[in-house]
């Protein structure tokens, strides 16, 4: 899938024209989509171009491997694997750390664990909460958000084809075998419906990643 990807990109970009055909058409709408409702709609115009080439790595390579999860011969979502989304986690954790410590230095951490206009004896509760919600269960929720989405929807996919191969070997023919029919059609459906959570997930993983930097940016801190 990193290969088709790369691929796609160099197809759509080696012969960039002023008026764009078919294929750089779809490309500069795919990160345009990006651009303006993920990087720049939570980061603003100036630092929405600083993250604008993590941001669109993430996303496209977040649906690739979520698609792949719904193409015969593979049928299995890369991201199904804890692995690539520890990793894109990491990078997201990594990501907002570094920019809010570059805007605001060491200030960046006093602000995120004391937030201003709290009475003094209330970081007793707050501060632990917040170390607890910005520096640990953010990279925790993006991976397990990413992970559980695609592997529940592996496994509809695998119980259906499943079911269906199973009621087409049952002999003598009966009543079983039309069963099989029911659980192609959803096995059918729920492809479709993985294809539109494969987008929702890439998107709902590269806005978030886009949010905690925007948070990290915000004056207040």
């Amino acid at each position: 899938m990193t290969a088709v990807l790369i691929l796609l990109f160099w197809l759509g970009t080696r012969r960039m024209k002023v008026v764009p055909g078919r294929g750089q058409s779809v490309l500069e709408f795919a990160t345009g989509f990006v651009r303006t409702n993920i990087a720049e709609g939570n980061l603003g115009v100036k630092d929405g171009a600083r993250f604008l080439p993590l941001l669109t790595s993430m996303f496209f390579g977040i649906l690739a491997l979520n698609i792949s999860g719904i193409i015969p011969g593979l049928n299995l979502a890369g991201t199904s694997v804890i692995g690539f989304p520890l990793v894109l986690a990491l990078i997201s954790y990594v990501t907002f750390i570094y920019a809010g410590i570059k805007r605001h230095g060491a200030g960046f951490f006093k602000a995120s664990l004391f937030p201003a206009g709290v009475p003094v004896p209330v970081y007793v509760i707050v501060t632990p909460i917040e170390f607890l919600s910005t520096f640990i269960l953010r990279p925790v929720t993006l991976t397990l958000r990413l992970l559980m989405n695609m592997i529940a929807g592996h496994m509809l996919l695998v119980l259906c084809f499943s079911a269906t191969s199973f009621f087409l070997a049952l002999h003598p023919v009966g009543v079983f075998n039309f069963l099989s029919i029911g659980t192609l059609a959803f096995g059918f459906i729920f492809t479709i419906f993985e294809l539109l959570v494969a987008v929702l997930q890439a998107y709902v993983f590269t806005f978030l990643t886009a949010a905690y930097i925007q948070l990290a940016l915000a004056d207040e801190h």
